[in-house]
């Protein structure tokens, strides 16, 4: 394999993951592979793939990362090789323009006059070219643009076959192109999708799959608790009132019915966000439940819920669009029901409706993912209620077996110390090939480890301050070019104050898109950037630009996490510990995603500053520092000003 593609030879680590991954298709096993940053995991597996002739599906953590593979890394392996067989990119509904929805967005009022009128004008002129309907291909149009929900479908709100756009539709051809193809390259949440074969407007994928490579995989156990959970939101209850009124365009007379049932659903949920801003921002059902007010609010949502589902149901053979509006207002309903029950209420009611043969229960069959924890998350102007299991092991398991194809598992963060004990059982793998692969690059000459001296517990009111003040020093003598990651945006927030004066150009998360804060943070070229956990991961910046990450705490995950929570206590029930089999390697896994950030390319050179006193007072930070790469370890500033000065 090693003479097929270029570049193959010069990198021992990629040769021997391709050659694992090659054996681990033709046996259809199961691959663990962690592959530091630098071994080329992606050509080590494409290779092996691609000239398998294994129908495959490889699925990324990211839109982003799917772009890159399929519009950049597929095309140059598919050359090399000569090899010729059909790829297609598949995305989430949310990504592809639904023409059935922009008509309805043409004749809102909302949208006729200012900024979102030019939006939507700019959608409507690209509708007429584009071939595949990917919001991704228009530029200048915000991420953010409340246009955009309003333009694409959901598995709710889609109209199906009833649609009059159907043969037109970009997701049907997107769908069809995915199961013609020999490999599809998806995200995880479509991959989850399409093995519990779970309508998400898709159907299977890629039918026979024989071979499946799951990129970033670290990620895959938390993304599953969200799939195979529930959720029900303001935004999803106002949008289901919004559309019943806009399908009255298409219905005279039906205005004068449903316009109070709408209206009313929409003041009801309104006044439950109202009712819920005494509580924190993330808590358990049960404690909003006990809130003043809160539990009637919810009543009342649920009244206004049935009523509208009500008088919709006469009127779901006058259109598709009602049809379409009546079944939402069931789901809602029937979600919003599930979340206000105690968790084995909710157990019962699933069961009531699936022997009814009731329509409206969307939750998998499968009774382990009912042991669930019901929380909710506030916004400045919304909620989120979410219903979510606490272990995902055993469908995961479940749905491997019956592909009855190969599985690779692969990501630069999987092991622990050594070990993918967390990871096989989080993703409910008994028995498994392993593989580690360090990062190739020279990481005794390319990096420095700096422990600051002194700082106190990071529990102590002066904590944050106290962390600039030790990474000033270290900021000097790398003339800025760093990265600030903080485990709260409080903390975020008075490292900002500190720094406000520092004499190197301040990039601050949340002060614009995330995308613009990076170009303009490269182009710097001596930047400091403030963030938080979601800079820890998918962030690639290379070269002289990156030369410093600071990480401020330890990454246990945060206490008010209700799911995090529940799930400890259920390890704690089943005999286990909470700390050693669930927080500690989390904690691990999120310490290497971020330190992770710093060595991109062979030519890199870099300090990373871990500030958490633990790492050296806790038994268990030796666990922390054998994680990550083998670079030297120091307490001295000194060390780091004599790095820098030998760049």
């Amino acid at each position: 394999m090693a003479g097929c593609f270029p570049g193959f030879t010069e990198r021992p680590a990629q040769q021997r993951l391709a050659a694992e991954i090659a054996d681990t298709v033709e046996a259809r096993a199961i691959l663990l592979a962690e592959a530091g940053t630098g071994t080329g995991k992606t050509f080590a597996y494409l290779v092996p793939i691609l000239l398998s002739g294994a129908r495959t599906i490889v699925s990324t953590g990211t839109r982003a990362l799917q772009d890159q593979l399929f519009l950049r890394d597929l095309p140059r392996v598919r050359e090399a090789l000569g090899v010729e067989c059909k790829v297609a990119l598949l995305k989430g509904r949310a990504n592809y323009l639904c023409h059935y929805r922009l008509e309805q967005a043409r004749e809102d009022p909302r949208f006729q006059r200012g900024p979102l009128a030019a939006q939507l004008q700019q959608i409507v002129d690209w509708s007429r070219q584009t071939r595949s309907g990917d919001l991704a291909e228009l530029d200048g149009l915000p991420e953010d643009s409340p246009l955009l929900p309003q333009v694409t479908s959901t598995a709710e709100n889609c109209l199906g076959t009833a649609c009059a756009f159907w043969n037109e539709c970009f997701v049907v051809r997107a769908r069809q192109r995915a199961q013609a193809a020999d490999l599809v390259v998806v995200n995880h949440h479509l991959l989850l999708a399409d093995l519990a074969l779970k309508e998400e407007g898709f159907g299977e994928i890629l039918p026979g799959a024989q071979a499946y490579v799951v990129d970033e995989a670290h990620q895959l156990p938390e993304l599953a608790a969200q799939f195979f959970g529930e959720a029900t939101s303001l935004r999803a209850l106002t949008e289901l009132a919004t559309d019943v009124i806009g399908e009255c365009r298409h219905l005279a007379g039906a205005l004068a019915s449903v316009q109070g049932p709408a209206r009313a659903l929409e003041l009801s949920a309104r006044a439950v966000r109202a009712a819920m801003e005494v509580l924190p921002a993330r808590g358990t059902a049960s404690r909003a439940l006990a809130a003043v007010d809160v539990e009637s609010a919810f009543a009342a949502l649920v009244a206004a819920l049935r009523k509208l589902s009500d008088t919709l149901e006469p009127l779901r053979e006058a259109t598709a669009g009602f049809d379409a509006c009546r079944l939402r207002a069931t789901l809602l309903l029937a979600r919003l029901e599930r979340w206000l029950a105690t968790p084995e209420a909710a157990l019962a009611l699933d069961e009531a409706r699936a022997d009814a043969g009731n329509a409206a229960t969307d939750v998998d069959a499968d009774p382990d993912l009912r042991v669930s924890v019901h929380w909710y998350e506030l916004t400045p102007r919304g909620f989120r209620l979410q219903r979510t299991p606490l272990d995902v092991s055993e469908p995961l398991r479940a749905h491997r077996e019956r592909s009855h194809a190969a599985w690779v598992f692969t990501s630069a963060t999987l092991a622990v110390a050594g070990s993918f004990r967390h990871a096989a059982r989080r993703l409910g793998i008994s028995q498994a090939r392993e593989l580690i692969e360090p990062s190739p690059f020279d990481w005794p000459r390319q990096a420095l480890c700096y422990l600051p001296p002194n700082l106190p517990e990071p529990s102590a009111r002066d904590y944050t301050r106290s962390v600039v003040a030790a990474i000033l020093p270290v900021l000097e003598a790398s003339g800025g070019r760093a990265f600030l990651l903080f485990a709260s945006h409080r903390a975020l927030r008075e490292a900002e104050d500190c720094l406000r004066d520092a004499p190197w150009p301040l990039f601050v998360q949340g002060s614009e898109p995330r995308h613009a804060l990076l170009q303009r943070f490269r182009a710097s070229g001596n930047g400091v950037l403030l963030g938080t956990a979601s800079f820890r991961e998918g962030v690639d910046v290379a070269g002289a630009a990156l030369s410093v990450v600071v990480i401020d705490k330890l990454p246990f995950a945060a206490p008010d996490d209700p799911v995090f929570e529940a799930r400890l206590d259920a390890i704690r029930r089943a005999g286990g510990n909470p700390f050693r089999d669930e927080q500690l390697p989390q904690a691990v896994i999120a310490l290497k995603q971020g330190a992770g950030r710093l060595i991109r390319t062979e030519t890199d050179r870099g300090v990373l500053v871990l500030c958490d006193p633990r790492l050296r007072g806790r038994s268990y930070g030796r666990t922390f520092l054998d994680s990550l790469p083998p670079m030297p370890l120091t307490q001295s500033i000194g060390d780091v000003a004599a790095f820098f000065a030998g760049s």
